[in-house]
C-alpha cells in the first residue's frame, strides 16, 4: 500500500476532518502492509488446488504450505533449498484433463558441506533435475509417487557421480524433502535430520543418522567394503574424538563427493515416504548444528504454537542458548495445514497449575494413554515406503514391475545415458561373475556406473577403472 493509499484509508475509517495525518500513522501503516505483504509470501497454494480434488486424493483438498528458514553461519557451508512451484512431469490423459496448469510439488532440503562448500552448492543446484530426469512423462499421481523412491536413489548416484568428476575434495549431507499433497518423501544421506511434528504431539524421525558413532550397520558396511573404522590417534598411543572411516578421517558412512575417502562412503540415500491424513503436520529440517545440541522432541516441543517463521528462528536461538555456536547452524520449518483451516501451528501442550495438578492428578496412571498415542499416532501419518539398504541392486532393482513404469529398458538407471542393446550390464550383475545373479534382468548401468557401483559394494579397489 503507498502512502497516499494509507492517507485515503485513513480518512475513510476516521469519517473526515481536517484530513492531515500523523507520520505516526503512516509509518505504522507502512510496517503492517510490509509484514502482509512478507508473510504472504511464505503461504503456497495455487488457487485451483484449493477450489479442487487433486488426482488419486479421494474427497481431500492440496494442504497449504508455510515455511520458514534460520541459520547462523560458522563456517560457511551449511546450504538450503525452498522452492514450492517444481512441475511434476505427469502429463498422463487422467490429471491433464482436470486442469490446464502442470501439478506442482514442493521442495525443502538442508545440506551441511564438509572440506569446503563445492559439494553442497553443486546438489543444491543439480539433485532435483538428476532425480526429475529419472521419471517419464505421462504417469499417474499414483503412478509418480510409486517411483519417486528410485528415483531418488538414481539422482543422489547420479550427483555424486558428476560432482566427482570436478575433482574436488567436499562432500556434503543432503536431506530433500518433497511434498506432493499430504504424501511426504524424503531421502538422506549423512546427519542432516529431518523430524514430523504431529498434531497429537507424537513426534517421527524420518530419517536415519549416518554416523559411524551411532551406527553399527553402517560400521559393519564400511569395514565388509574394505574401509577402516576408528578414532584419531594422537601421541601416546591414544584415540580421542568420534569413529572415523580411513582413508580420510570423515565420520559418516553417507554422502555426496568425498571423492579423498573411498567409494564405500555411498551416496545412496535412506529413503521414507509418508502420507498425513488431513490434519496439521509440521516438519523440521536441520543441519547436525541442531541436533547435537537438541533430541527431536526437544526441537519440536521449543516451538509449538509459532508459525514456521518464528519457529525456525526459535529452534537455531535455542539450539544456540544449549549449546553455542560451534558450528553452521540451520533449520527449515514446513507446516502443512488444510486449506479449509485456520493457519496455525501445531499448539503447545497446556500447562496446569502446580496446586490444580497436586490436587487433581491421577494416583494410578493408565495403561492404556500410550498405547492411544501411539494409535493417534499412527492413524495421522500412515508409512507408505521405508528403505535404507546401500546396495544398488536392491534400490535399483527389487521390484520389477514398478521399473518397467519409471525407466526405458535401454537407458543407464543412473545417468540416463542411451544403451546399445548389449551394451547394458544388468544392476544384478557382477563386474567379475556377469552370471553371477540374473544378468538377464534389468535395470541396466553403463559401464561408468557399473564401476562405480562395484567400488561402492567393495569388488574393486576405489579409483581403478575396470577395462
Amino acid at each position: 500500500m503507498s502512502s497516499s493509499a494509507a492517507v485515503q484509508q485513513h480518512r475513510h475509517h476516521s469519517g473526515g476532518g481536517s484530513g492531515l495525518v500523523p507520520l505516526a500513522a503512516l509509518i505504522k501503516e507502512e510496517v503492517r502492509t510490509e509484514r502482509r505483504a512478507v508473510t504472504g509470501s511464505r503461504i503456497c497454494i495455487r488457487e485451483e488446488d484449493a477450489g479442487r480434488v487433486g488426482v488419486g486424493e479421494a474427497d481431500t483438498r492440496r494442504p497449504l504450505l508455510r515455511y520458514g528458514c534460520a541459520a547462523q553461519s560458522k563456517k560457511g557451508e551449511d546450504f538450503f533449498l525452498l522452492r514450492t512451484d517444481c512441475g511434476r512431469p505427469s502429463t498422463s490423459s487422467a490429471s491433464s484433463s482436470t486442469s490446464s496448469q502442470a501439478p506442482t510439488f514442493a521442495v525443502f532440503a538442508v545440506l551441511d558441506g564438509h572440506n569446503g562448500n563445492a559439494a553442497a552448492i553443486y546438489t543444491r543446484d543439480n539433485l532435483l533435475s538428476h532425480v526429475l530426469s529419472t521419471m517419464p512423462r505421462g504417469l499417474s499421481r499414483e503412478e509418480w509417487l510409486h517411483a519417486l523412491p528410485r528415483a531418488l536413489v538414481a539422482g543422489f548416484v547420479k550427483t555424486d557421480k558428476e560432482f566427482q568428476t570436478k575433482g574436488q575434495t567436499s562432500g556434503t549431507t543432503a536431506t530433500f524433502v518433497l511434498i506432493d499433497g499430504w504424501t511426504i518423501t524424503v531421502a538422506s544421506v549423512g546427519d542432516s535430520r529431518c523430524i514430523l511434528d504431529a498434531q497429537d504431539g507424537a513426534v517421527s524421525l524420518l530419517t536415519v543418522d549416518h554416523r559411524l558413532e551411532e551406527n553399527v550397520e553402517e560400521r559393519e558396511r564400511v569395514t565388509a567394503s574394505g574401509g577402516e573404522v576408528g578414532r584419531l590417534s594422537v601421541v601416546g598411543g591414544a584415540e580421542i574424538g568420534p569413529l572415523r572411516c580411513w582413508p580420510g578421517g570423515l565420520c559418516l558412512s553417507r554422502s555426496i563427493g568425498d571423492i579423498d575417502v573411498g567409494e564405500f562412503i555411498v551416496p545412496v540415500p535412506y529413503v521414507k515416504q509418508v502420507k498425513l491424513s488431513n490434519t496439521v503436520g509440521r516438519l523440521i529440517i536441520a543441519s547436525d548444528g541442531i541436533w547435537d545440541a537438541l533430541s527431536s522432541e526437544a526441537a519440536a516441543k521449543c516451538c509449538r504454537g509459532l508459525p514456521a517463521e518464528l519457529a525456525a528462528k526459535q529452534v537455531v536461538k535455542e539450539a544456540l542458548r544449549t549449546r553455542g555456536l560451534k558450528d553452521d547452524t540451520t533449520c527449515v520449518v514446513v507446516d502443512i495445514i488444510p486449506a479449509d483451516q485456520m493457519i496455525r501451528p501445531p499448539s503447545p501442550p497446556k500447562k496446569m497449575n502446580k496446586l490444580k495438578s497436586l490436587i487433581f492428578r491421577k494416583k494410578v496412571k493408565d495403561p492404556s494413554n500410550k498405547l492411544t498415542k501411539q494409535i493417534s499416532a499412527v492413524g495421522m501419518v500412515e508409512e507408505i515406503f521405508e528403505e535404507g539398504s546401500a546396495m544398488l541392486s536392491e534400490r535399483l532393482g527389487n521390484d520389477l514391475s514398478g521399473w518397467r513404469i519409471s525407466s526405458s529398458l535401454f537407458t543407464c538407471a543412473i545417468c540416463q545415458v542411451d544403451l546399445e542393446p548389449a551394451e547394458g550390464i544388468s544392476v544384478h550383475a557382477s563386474s567379475l561373475f556377469l552370471s553371477s545373479s540374473k544378468p538377464w534382468e534389468g535395470p541396466f548401468l553403463c559401464s561408468d556406473c557399473r564401476d562405480k557401483k562395484d567400488a561402492m559394494e567393495g569388488k574393486r579397489p576405489s579409483g581403478i577403472k575396470v577395462l
